[in-house]
């Protein structure tokens, strides 16, 4: 089965999806344009058909309220799109870290594409960090995605990494995403981006607070079931036969993960606590949750499905501190 990743590069460990080509540390952009599989341009051209016509060769028209996407490169065909469609070209999206890497401490960590070329994306370290009672390290970093064929907005997105599992987790301060979205009928404009994520040490420390706020959280027996049941089930309350629960095979999963099967659950700040039945579905998402391979696991945990299902678990989880 063709991947859905066409190439990725990364630096330090291998990261939690398991894939990517290893480069050294402080590379230059046009090292990961190239070992990305991001050194090629978004090329743009009128949609044109055939119609059928006495003529056995047919009859060609135009279409001029839309663009054929292609690859630059393979002449790969990408998407069909609005004339109005603003395209976000795959170097734009490794310039947007160069002030950042160079004048704000960040360091680039991974970056590739998914489906092609459909979707590409960088991630970087911020440099800022933080551990749970001394021993459960949590990372920053800066997640910068696009896609061509309208799957994604452009997102810039503050998350987080638990070190001990790799565990992801967009950043949330009030109940609030603080991640940008820039829809693909307005220009992507950098700078206006990162002013508006208001990148900060504040922002930071705030969420770690409350990281900590569930390190601290113990739950009884009784309030890990009604989490799990509602966070994975969409169910509340007890049920006579849980047996017959929606998604029964992932409430199993994410219980034996809590129970101490996760990677990092049996840690003082997990073992029983609110950060624990988080951290129990952010694991199950990010690698054990059924998918057609790593690459198609990576691109729900961050675009998808799973990543929607982490926002619920964070939620959930700040509720038991409310």
């Amino acid at each position: 089965m063709a991947h859905l990743i066409e190439q990725m590069a990364y630096v330090g460990d291998t990261p939690w999806h398991g894939l990517g080509q290893q480069l050294s540390p402080h590379q230059s952009l046009d090292v990961w344009r190239q070992q990305a599989g991001m050194d090629w341009h978004i090329e743009a051209s009128p949609v044109r058909f055939i119609a059928d016509s006495a003529s056995h060769l047919g009859s060609i028209h135009s279409f001029p309220e839309q663009k054929v996407l292609y690859r630059s490169d393979t002449q790969a065909p990408l998407s069909v799109v609005s004339q109005r469609y603003k395209v976000v070209q795959p170097e734009e999206v490794l310039a947007f870290y160069r002030d950042l890497t160079e004048y704000a401490g960040y360091e680039l960590e991974t970056a590739g594409v998914l489906k092609g070329g459909r979707k590409f994306w960088a991630l970087a370290r911020s440099g800022l960090g933080g551990a749970l009672k001394g021993q459960d390290q949590i990372n920053d970093y800066l997640l910068l995605a696009t896609s061509c064929d309208g799957s994604l907005a452009t997102v810039a997105m503050p998350t987080s990494v638990r070190v001990v599992c790799h565990n992801t987790l967009s950043i949330a301060v009030d109940g609030m995403s603080q991640g940008v979205k820039v829809p693909h009928s307005t220009e992507f404009r950098p700078q206006l981006v990162k002013q508006q994520l208001g990148l900060s040490v504040s922002q930071w420390d705030d969420f770690m607070h409350r990281m900590k706020t569930l390190a601290e959280r113990k739950v009884s027996q009784a309030e890990a079931q009604t989490y799990f049941q509602s966070v994975i089930c969409h169910t509340d309350g007890p049920l006579d036969d849980p047996s017959k629960l929606p998604n029964g095979r992932a409430l199993n999963r994410v219980q034996k993960l809590y129970q101490g099967e996760g990677r990092g659950s049996q840690l003082c700040t997990a073992q029983g606590t609110a950060w624990g039945l988080l951290n129990a579905v952010t694991e199950y998402v990010d690698h054990e949750k059924r998918a057609r391979s790593n690459d198609y696991r990576m691109d729900a945990a961050w675009f998808g499905q799973g990543a929607s299902l982490k926002d619920k678990a964070l939620e959930s989880a700040l509720a038991l501190v409310a």
